[in-house]
């Protein structure tokens, strides 16, 4: 992949779809009805969002497919990965939250991460649906989409599922940890 272009080369693209393919028949609870070649002709078809997936994928995401939105004939994609994804750990919420740190900066952040994957942060809403289709986040946490009255006044919001509960908790935005990332979402 070179600059600005976000495209996959033909090898890349058969990987990911494999990859895609096994899980999604491994799966089958989380996308019942639904199947693999309407899916992969959808995808072949969206190359630019066939390579957001590829991003999810390659940052420990293991995307799936967690549902269709039957007004759009869109499929939902979910980052499916047991705990938190292991490439987008160690980031605060978002960009004024890195900028107001003047020490011990994370490398990136929540947002700009996911605007740069071309993919959206689970909302409260969202992670709860994923919760109902297994245990994830037991031993990690991730960021999700804060409402714009608690980012104003500082903090922003994350999950995790503990004592087979799901928690929704606050920190301040400009926080991050090594057992914390943030969960993605892409509509194809």
């Amino acid at each position: 992949m070179n600059g600005n272009i976000k495209v996959l080369s033909p090898e890349q693209q058969e990987e990911l779809l494999r990859a895609l393919q096994a899980r999604f028949e491994k799966n089958m609870h989380r996308h019942s009805g639904l199947a693999w070649a309407d899916v992969q002709a959808r995808l072949e078809a969206n190359p630019q969002k066939l390579w957001s997936l590829y991003e999810m994928e390659r940052t420990g995401g293991e995307p799936d497919v967690v549902g269709y939105d039957q007004k759009t004939g869109e499929y939902i994609f979910y980052d499916c990965s047991a705990e938190s994804p292991k490439g987008r750990r160690n980031v605060c919420y978002d960009r004024e939250a890195l900028e107001s740190r003047k020490e011990f900066k994370p490398q990136d952040n929540a947002l700009d991460m996911a605007a740069a994957m071309g993919i959206e942060i689970l909302t409260e809403e969202q992670y709860r649906q994923l919760q109902t289709l297994g245990n994830f986040d037991t031993k990690t946490s991730s960021w999700l989409k804060t409402p714009p009255d608690i980012r104003k006044l500082g903090g922003a919001i994350f999950a995790d599922r503990r004592y087979d509960h799901v928690f929704v908790y606050h920190n301040g935005a400009e926080s991050y940890y090594s057992a914390r990332g943030f969960r993605g979402s892409l509509r194809v």
